[in-house]
């Protein structure tokens, strides 16, 4: 059994469709960051950079932090979404990594500003929007290559596809970027994903292109 302690960002629902993916048995435990709960004593003991998703296997009493690890161990733990070794095992791990390192925070930083406090630093509104742009950009151009951004349906793309689903709140019309609104519209048609996105509350409906 995986207890996850989570909460309605791309981060969390990275880990909760991985667990919908691979079939493993969870238990949600919602931790709302609005309500700064992971900030708690009792969270820290098994987060201490305060933020979710964290895992705790019951197998082996393991707790692990973030989400990249989170859907590396996972992957390995299962044996699915991941090659085991080989070129194909480092593909996936080096676009897991372009996202943990550049799309998540540079679309975070979007948010922070162009959704969340707009007008307040229009420098940093158009520097994250512009950067945007620019990372949606490399992910069509990866995406021409093939249907999943490295090789077969991987952990890479369940770590890049929840942030993708924000597309509004970068100001990015994926229309403009139709290798991308392919890949997001396929994945969004999973049962896993959609169970998975749903987690720890229902918040509507994945958002879809026009």
């Amino acid at each position: 059994m995986i207890d996850l302690y989570t909460w309605t960002t791309p981060n969390g629902r990275k880990a909760s469709i991985m667990l919908e993916e691979v079939g493993l048995p969870y238990k949600v435990h919602a931790v709302d960051i609005g309500k700064d709960e992971q900030f708690k004593p009792e969270f820290l003991k098994i987060g201490p950079n305060n933020r979710i998703p964290v895992i705790v296997d019951s197998d082996n009493g393991m707790s692990l932090m973030e989400s990249g690890a989170i859907l590396i161990y996972l992957a390995d733990k299962t044996g699915k979404l991941m090659p085991k070794s080989g070129e194909g095992r480092y593909k996936v791990i080096e676009w897991l990594m372009w996202q943990m390192g550049g799309l998540g925070p540079m679309l975070g930083q979007a948010h922070h500003f162009h959704k969340q406090n707009p007008g307040k630093v229009p420098y940093a509104e158009e520097r994250y929007l512009k950067e945007s742009q620019r990372l949606y950009k490399v992910l069509n151009t990866q995406l021409v290559k093939g249907e999943y951004v490295a090789g077969d349906y991987s952990i890479a793309d369940i770590s890049i596809w929840p942030w993708v689903s924000r597309f509004e709140w970068h100001g990015v019309d994926l229309g403009d970027f139709p290798e991308v609104k392919r890949w997001y519209t396929a994945i969004a048609a999973r049962p896993a994903v959609q169970k998975g996105y749903q987690v720890p509350k229902d918040m509507g409906p994945i958002p879809m292109p026009k």
